[in-house]
């Protein structure tokens, strides 16, 4: 339960983020934040009982950076919806690998332009070479995370929980 994704809104109701829903109870005892929306949970402590936010508007307006995501395996697999970039096909995070799109072996490197969600089918046909040399097609270029897909994957979680909906622009 604690675990539950929040959606995080500046103090101008404007979508900054996803958090964890006990970070978001943590912000609002601290007071840095109000939950604009609730879920049916209720969590309780000696002292006192709060449902679990779904929602949550930080109270001072925080100018938010540039933002950018951690390369990691997890976060390629989400970039590309847990899909081989090859064949099409959406499976579950332990059948998939990462393959670089250049091989390292030919100077490729280990970055969001390079690397794809791939089944093992795939890579071990595309083994040590490019699509091109492999005669394979690449469903899309990788990219590396930005604000839009940012956004755009808080629209896909909204699809869980209905109450996101009306801060995410749909």
């Amino acid at each position: 339960m604690l675990q539950a994704p929040v959606l995080v809104l500046n103090a101008t109701y404007e979508p900054v983020n996803v958090c964890g829903a006990r970070r978001a109870i943590i912000l609002i005892l601290k007071g840095a934040a109000l939950a604009e929306e609730e879920s049916a949970r209720e969590i309780r402590a000696a002292s006192l009982a709060m449902r679990v936010p779904s929602v949550i508007r930080l109270l001072e307006y925080n100018r938010i950076p540039y933002q950018t995501r951690v390369l990691s395996r997890k976060n390629i697999l989400i970039r590309d919806h847990y899909t081989c970039q090859f064949c099409a096909e959406t499976l579950a995070a332990a059948q998939l690998t990462l393959d670089h799109v250049l091989p390292r072996s030919q100077g490729g490197k280990s970055t969001w332009e390079n690397l794809v969600a791939c089944c093992y089918q795939c890579n071990n046909s595309k083994g040590d070479r490019t699509p091109e040399q492999a005669g394979m097609k690449l469903l899309r270029p990788p990219r590396p995370f930005n604000l839009h897909t940012n956004r755009h994957l808080m629209r896909l979680m909204a699809h869980t929980d209905a109450r996101w909906r009306k801060y995410l622009f749909f």
